[in-house]
């Protein structure tokens, strides 16, 4: 991969010399992401759907889980001391985060949100993520995941 074609993600990893694997597929937004687990060979398990949520008090939240799991907004509001979270808007995404639907990344957001990885993360020696846009996933360390998106663990599905 050319270095004009880098992410946030990318640079942000780089920049704290974190090791991590890129792969690309054809982007499509349609794709769930039990289809891209299997076009990356991986179980669905070890690949990783980032959610962003907004608490009752206003502040935004993120949660990442496997792809096939559902976020439980009783569980995720409880991980991040809220009264309630709920998803916010599609439209919302870009400008909050700086990545579009289906192409956003617990790495490199253009604010730095309270983050929250499902606790299976830890059972895995490398987990996906999207590489921040549509077609792109980095395989990393979940230790390296948690520590350069400064990301806890917790019980959310």
């Amino acid at each position: 991969m050319k270095v004009k074609d880098k992410t946030n993600v990318m640079r942000q990893l780089d920049a704290k010399k974190i090791a991590y694997e890129v792969h690309s597929y054809e982007a499509d937004a349609t794709l769930t992401g039990a289809e891209i687990a299997g076009i990356l060979g991986e179980e669905t398990s070890k690949v990783f759907k980032t959610l962003v949520t907004q608490g009752k008090s206003g502040a935004y939240y993120v949660f990442v889980v496997p792809v096939e799991g559902e976020l439980d907004l009783k569980k995720a509001a409880k991980a991040v001391q809220e009264k309630s979270v709920s998803m916010i808007k599609q439209k919302e995404l870009l400008p909050l985060t700086g990545y579009v639907h289906g192409g956003c990344s617990p790495i490199g957001m253009k604010k730095h949100f309270t983050t929250t990885v499902h606790e299976t993360v830890t059972e895995y020696d490398h987990v996906y993520v999207s590489g921040g846009r549509v077609g792109l996933q980095i395989e990393l360390a979940p230790t390296d995941l948690l520590a350069v998106s400064g990301a806890k663990t917790g019980d959310i599905i």
